[in-house]
């Protein structure tokens, strides 16, 4: 289970117009802001210019490093462990398990289980009423053996929610690595991927 939503794109003006500096062709940008759709729209020239550099490879698209995406993500923890492979220009604020792990009681959507098949998911459910038990003996107490109990045998498909800041190379690169992976949350991904502005211009046109 992934859920991708609040996503955010901005710097697109800047980043255009920085990728004009090297041959100081400024006059020719044609790019406007849509107050009508909250928008920055690519005018023809500039969106020419952007598909060129994008495909030129890295070197030539530095600019789309300059365009930057905002999104939350919640996640369980076995997708968040391969995500935090992708450590170049991303920035990530996540719900604490450190310190917020005991605040509520566990219920079966804290978990991603889409897959587990119904035995599975029949004892598994059984282990997070267990959990349950160590928490409230933890809320009860305050004795930390109970609030390590808990930090230990957290399963990894607990879902945690972060809000994460990236840029477009950095999900270009992710959406070329993972657009084929095994896991079915990393299809999700690159399908929201494909939803950015100008995702087909800049992020995959390679």
């Amino acid at each position: 289970m992934i859920k991708v939503d609040r996503s955010c794109v901005y710097n697109l003006e800047n980043a255009i117009r920085g990728a004009r500096n090297p041959m100081n062709s400024w006059d020719r940008m044609d790019s406007y802001y849509d107050e009508k759709n909250n928008s920055f729209v690519l005018g023809d020239n500039d969106l020419s210019l952007a598909r060129r550099l994008a495909k030129a490879g890295p070197d030539h698209r530095k600019f789309i490093r300059q365009i930057f995406i905002s999104v939350d993500i919640t996640a369980p923890l076995y997708w968040w462990k391969e995500y935090d492979t992708y450590k170049v220009a991303t920035v990530a604020n996540s719900t604490s398990t450190m310190h917020k792990i005991h605040s509520k009681a566990f219920e079966e959507d804290d978990f991603s289980t889409d897959h587990m098949t119904e035995e599975t998911k029949k004892n598994f459910l059984n282990f997070v009423g267990y959990m349950e038990e160590v928490r409230k003996k933890f809320v009860e107490t305050k004795d930390r053996t109970y609030w390590y109990d808990l930090i230990q045998m957290l399963p990894s498909s607990y879902n945690q929610l972060r809000t994460c800041t990236l840029n477009y190379e950095t999900a270009s690169n992710i959406y070329y690595a993972r657009k084929a992976h095994k896991l079915d949350e990393w299809h999700t991904f690159c399908d929201w991927i494909k939803t950015l502005p100008y995702a087909e211009d800049l992020i995959i046109n390679r």
